[in-house]
């Protein structure tokens, strides 16, 4: 079933692109739009590689995958020479799963929260291993699209992530924590343009989410925080539905509903997909 996953030569250069959902404060739908813009590309007929970077493993468990033993850890361990001693018997043909159709998932678990300290003594670039893993493995050239769902963090995983984007959507409610958070993934990001070591991901816009347009203060947050990120788009709030809340409590995406509610869903994550394909189509 995993033919594709065999390495090959190509003469030009990968067209796949690699996006992520990124925020440091928690809470905010990182996984819910990841998870809904993963099958929103899919609709438009995008193959899409989702890959969880979240110990939580949040995003694995919303696409109801058969438990698997190994995991994107497992890979990583396995990509960087220097840690043979720790390498599995893990092929990456073994751990991506079909799971929606024109979608595959590499799954994460708990052993991803020692990433860290199981590479603090390499050698080799730390802040690359995922983006090397990526390229090395040519994912990028099997697949459209790579969504990557990351940690509430800001630590060594989330750096692995942005150096290995393209592009990065940033999920936010509007409040002064969630603004918080935007401030300090964005430091991360400007300290890897200052690094030097590989592209600054695009900034693709932010995603108002679980949005309560009738309270006074809401507005009032959400007008400030569109004033300070003012450098790139603003998409059309999410607001907090309970259609929102069913389509995730029964691990589904609002692409797999009929209901008027959903089709409004539907058509806000095909204009932010949209809105994807026309920004990543900039990047050289």
């Amino acid at each position: 079933m995993l033919k594709f996953l065999k390495k090959f030569e190509t003469e030009q250069a990968p067209s796949g692109k690699v996006i992520a959902l990124m925020n440091q404060k928690g809470g905010v739908g990182k996984t819910t739009m990841a998870f809904n813009m993963a099958h929103a590309l899919s609709a438009k007929g995008h193959k899409v590689l989702c890959i969880d970077m979240d110990p939580q493993f949040n995003f694995t468990s919303l696409f109801d995958a058969p438990k698997n033993d190994k995991n994107i850890f497992h890979l990583l361990v396995n990509s960087i020479k220097e840690l043979r001693a720790l390498h599995t018997d893990c092929l990456l043909s073994e751990v991506v799963q079909t799971v929606r159709p024109n979608i595959d998932l590499i799954a994460s678990g708990q052993e991803l929260s020692g990433f860290e300290l199981t590479v603090a003594g390499i050698s080799s670039p730390r802040q690359l291993i995922l983006k090397k893993f990526i390229e090395r493995n040519n994912l990028n050239s099997i697949y459209d699209y790579i969504v990557i769902d990351g940690p509430p963090t800001l630590g060594l995983i989330v750096v692995n992530i942005l150096c290995a984007t393209d592009g990065v959507l940033y999920p936010f409610i509007p409040d002064s924590f969630s603004e918080q958070g935007l401030r300090n993934i964005q430091q991360v990001v400007e300290d890897i343009d200052d690094m030097g070591i590989t592209n600054t991901p695009k900034n693709l816009g932010y995603i108002p989410n679980l949005f309560e347009n009738r309270r006074k203060q809401t507005n009032i947050d959400f007008e400030k925080i569109k004033d300070r990120f003012n450098e790139a788009e603003v998409f059309m709030p999410f607001k907090n539905k309970a259609s929102f809340a069913k389509s995730m409590s029964s691990k589904k995406s609002v692409f797999d509903f009929e209901a008027s509610d959903y089709k409004d869903l539907q058509r806000q994550f095909l204009v932010m997909a949209e809105a994807v394909e026309t920004k990543l189509g900039e990047v050289q």
